[in-house]
């Protein structure tokens, strides 16, 4: 089985920071990203990622964000299974965040 990369959320916020561009995934549910998100995430719940396949692209890297790191960790091995390599967990998700927040709309 692949090991999965993982980024912790202070390495996040300074890429970020930096003006890296990165392509960030909230996986969590509606009512949790209502209490915020990271303000560069697209939010995808958990649920709906098998019906989102098309729109990762497999040259992009993603890092893939939750309230703890455990069910963006499980959509990471669900992705590099279907075919999508390039994904990266956030350790500690949202409990770990420490940047700015925008609430979803």
């Amino acid at each position: 089985m692949m090991e999965i990369r993982t980024i912790t959320p202070d390495e996040v916020k300074s890429k970020l920071e930096n003006d890296e561009s990165l392509y960030l995934v909230d996986v969590r549910e509606d009512e949790e990203v209502e209490e915020g998100m990271i303000p560069e995430a697209v939010h995808i719940r958990m649920g709906e990622i098998p019906e989102h396949l098309d729109f990762f692209e497999k040259e992009n890297e993603y890092i893939f964000i939750c309230k703890s790191g455990g069910r963006s960790h499980r959509v990471c091995e669900y992705l590099v299974a279907n075919g999508i390599p390039n994904v990266v967990n956030m350790t500690g998700g949202m409990l770990a965040w420490t940047g700015e927040l925008k609430s979803k709309k």
